[in-house]
């Protein structure tokens, strides 16, 4: 069961024309936003703010459990 659902995708992917456009056009935006976008707009704070693991931990600990 499991060689003829690899054989069925694996034949639908291989005859595509349009396909492996597209789904470079979606690889190459999925690794925009996770990639670049991540660097620019999303940084470190804990890392910024703070100099050691248990300062980061007590932080977010701080941060979950008080409302």
């Amino acid at each position: 069961m499991l060689n003829n659902i690899f054989r069925f995708y694996y034949e639908g992917f291989r005859k595509m024309t349009w396909g492996r456009r597209l789904w470079g056009i979606i690889l190459l935006k999925l690794f925009i936003m996770f990639a670049i976008l991540r660097l620019f707009f999303f940084p470190d704070l804990l890392k910024r703010d703070f100099d050691s693991d248990e300062e980061r931990a007590s932080h977010v600990l701080e941060q979950i459990t008080n409302p």
